[in-house]
């Protein structure tokens, strides 16, 4: 019994099974999540064939140490944006062996948030080394922290299943 939804451990043990038939490795890059994705993935029996590794980059020195987000996106769009979401998938990515990568930040909450930022915001990319990119800015609003990474964990494993088809 996974201790994730039934409908994430769906998703995972498709990503498991499809990326391990076509040769796939992927990595992850999380803020909000605290390594959530990369959880409901290895929750999967045989995941090492397709997780390459995961970040947790919840602060943004973290971002900037692991990803190699830059202080100038940082400062200019902060953390919970689109451009940091595309750095953080692009770092995953080439500092990995993956050749698909999640990233996503955000704001769970219950605090944290602004008129312009607020609660249940959270940006998402995933990028895959030919360089086909995928960004989600999630509103999920102000229904709670854990339903906030849920959700985020979902969508992220949705934009992983899309980038996949594609290749």
């Amino acid at each position: 019994m996974s201790i994730f939804p039934p409908d994430i451990e769906v998703l995972a043990l498709k990503i498991v099974r499809d990326f391990t038939d076509r040769g796939h490795m992927l990595s992850t890059a999380e803020s909000c999540t605290g390594g959530l994705i990369a959880g409901a993935l290895t929750e999967i029996s045989g995941s090492s064939a397709v997780v390459d590794r995961g970040f947790v980059t919840y602060t943004n020195d973290a971002k900037m140490d692991m990803l190699g987000v830059t202080t100038a996106t940082l400062e200019t769009f902060g953390a919970v944006s689109k451009e940091t979401a595309l750095q953080m998938a692009h770092g995953a990515l080439f500092r990995s062996r993956a050749n698909l990568s999640v990233a996503v930040t955000g704001i769970a909450g219950p605090g944290g948030g602004s008129a312009g930022k607020p609660v249940g915001l959270v940006h998402l990319a995933a990028k895959r080394r030919d360089g086909h990119v995928l960004h989600h800015e999630m509103r999920y609003g102000d229904i709670g922290r854990d339903q906030v990474r849920l959700a985020t964990v979902k969508t992220a494993l949705e934009m992983l299943i899309e980038l996949s088809q594609s290749v």
